[in-house]
């Protein structure tokens, strides 16, 4: 997306709280919910799967809140018929899950063999979901790369591309006849910033060039794991990638330039390839001391470039930016939990710094801001006007209130989501092509480095005894879902 120019704007005019009760959405409009599968799948050594990154990163001491992994998580993997049971009480039209590559091919590679204990839980997955009419959406790759491929180099090495083609063509071939949507990678910002860049995320590298490679062929994998799904899909899927925008705000002298920059890193790093076939001249010069970026080969812009039926978007906050004075402390608040001695902005780690935002904040210590929301609709919609979008994750972390009859009270997410929605029916009112919205998360899971300290579940789990307990969001989601109303 482009950056939004001004400064810290405030609440749209003409919606003063963005509470607007009542707001009717179009009746084809999909409401859902989202999970990943090393979130809540749990059985991480069961039935043939191998150690995916997040195994060994969360492993590892001192890189997960408490010590805390995935080993169990939420145990969906044995009990994936009550889960579903839950969906379809909430009225769910849509659920989007990940399928667990080491669960499907245990050592990333195709030579070593196929799981097929892996194609059949998330074969009787799907046909759950299609028994009680929901529609299943499911990504390839929602950060559980093989820990096998990253000994190997991981995202930074062209090997992994390929590996990732052909893992595609065989859920492409089991599932294929059954998935409404596919979408081939999730926040790949993430993967590639965070995890060999920053170090906050698995596999936990410093590594700025080895980032930047990950960009590319991340990117690669997308276009060719599309190839590889239209090849074997003998259904009707719609294909999809999900992308976490960055949804900047500038303050100061130069808030412009500071704004372009991550935006190239965050955003059209991503969107200039994908949707339109190219890497975008200022971003090859602002990264220019990192790489040189020959890991881009003749054709691959090409096979990048495939065509979309819905663009996923997951919005969570705004970020605010202004050029560093080389000499006042450095601020990096950019709302991602921190390694030391890493960097998520290679390039431009120090020309820019991040400014914490005001309030209110969200207990992951984001600003909420459904204004910025409809920021993003509005500038994807008009840089890119015949593609339709999706908001695929949006939600937020709070703590909650269990009363003594065991009911689960969280107010301050009810108006979280509340607010978003609101945004997002705007965005429809104004002609933006927007065709869903998943709430992030069903169910309270592994939040990646925070382990189990934060909840961003409509449904509570207690992770001593897995007991799920839908909480008043399940309810108010419920009751929108079913009549396409937006409840009070």
């Amino acid at each position: 997306m482009s950056s939004v120019t001004s400064e810290h704007s405030g609440i749209v005019q003409g919606s003063p709280d963005f509470r607007d009760a009542g707001l009717v959405f179009p009746s084809d409009f999909t409401f859902g919910s989202a999970t990943a599968s090393y979130q809540v799948e749990g059985a991480a050594a069961e039935d043939g799967r191998l150690p995916s990154i997040w195994d060994t990163f969360s492993h590892t001491p001192g890189r997960v809140w408490n010590g805390d992994t995935g080993d169990v998580a939420c145990d969906h993997y044995h009990r994936w018929e009550s889960d579903l049971d839950l969906m379809q009480s909430l009225g769910l039209h849509a659920y989007r899950f990940s399928i667990a590559w080491p669960r499907i091919v245990p050592t990333g590679r195709l030579s070593d063999g196929v799981n097929q204990a892996g194609i059949d839980f998330y074969s009787r997955l799907v046909d759950g979901l299609l028994e009680r009419g929901i529609r299943p959406v499911a990504t390839l790759y929602h950060w559980d790369l093989p820990q096998t491929l990253e000994d190997a180099g991981g995202w930074p090495v062209r090997t992994t591309v390929d590996a990732f083609a052909d893992y595609a063509g065989v859920v492409g071939a089991a599932l294929g006849d059954r998935i409404h949507t596919w979408t081939t990678l999730n926040e790949p910002w993430c993967s590639a910033y965070l995890g060999y860049g920053q170090g906050g995320h698995a596999p936990g590298r410093h590594e700025p060039a080895a980032a930047l490679a990950a960009v590319h062929h991340l990117n690669l994998a997308h276009g060719k794991a599309l190839q590889a799904l239209r090849a074997t899909s003998t259904g009707s899927p719609e294909y999809s990638v999900t992308l976490n925008f960055h949804v900047l705000r500038g303050e100061g002298d130069g808030a412009a330039e500071a704004m372009r920059r991550i935006d190239a890193l965050a955003n059209r790093a991503f969107t200039s390839p994908m949707l339109r076939g190219v890497y975008d001249e200022d971003l090859l010069a602002d990264t220019s001391s990192v790489t040189d970026w020959s890991f881009v080969h003749d054709g691959d812009l090409a096979t990048i470039n495939q065509p979309i039926d819905v663009l996923g978007v997951n919005y969570y906050s705004t970020a605010t930016v202004r050029l560093w004075d080389g000499v006042s402390p450095k601020q990096m608040n950019d709302g991602h939990k921190a390694a030391a001695g890493g960097t998520a902005w290679p390039g431009s780690d120090r020309v820019v710094e991040f400014v914490q935002q005001p309030g209110p904040y969200t207990d992951m210590g984001w600003n909420i801001a459904p204004e910025g929301l409809l920021d993003l609709l509005r500038s994807l919609s008009a840089q890119f006007p015949h593609q339709p979008l999706m908001i695929t994750e949006n939600g937020a972390a709070f703590a909650d209130e269990v009363a003594p009859d065991g009911s689960v009270r969280d107010p301050l997410r009810v108006d979280y989501l509340r607010r978003h929605l609101t945004a997002a029916h705007r965005a429809i009112e104004e002609g933006v092509d927007l065709r869903g919205y998943f709430v992030w998360s069903l169910l309270d899971n592994f939040e990646w480095g925070y382990g189990y300290a934060k909840r961003f579940g409509i449904v509570r789990v207690d992770f001593d005894t897995l007991e799920r307990m839908p909480k008043a969001s399940a309810h108010w989601f419920r009751r929108l879902a079913q009549t396409g109303v937006l409840p009070a």
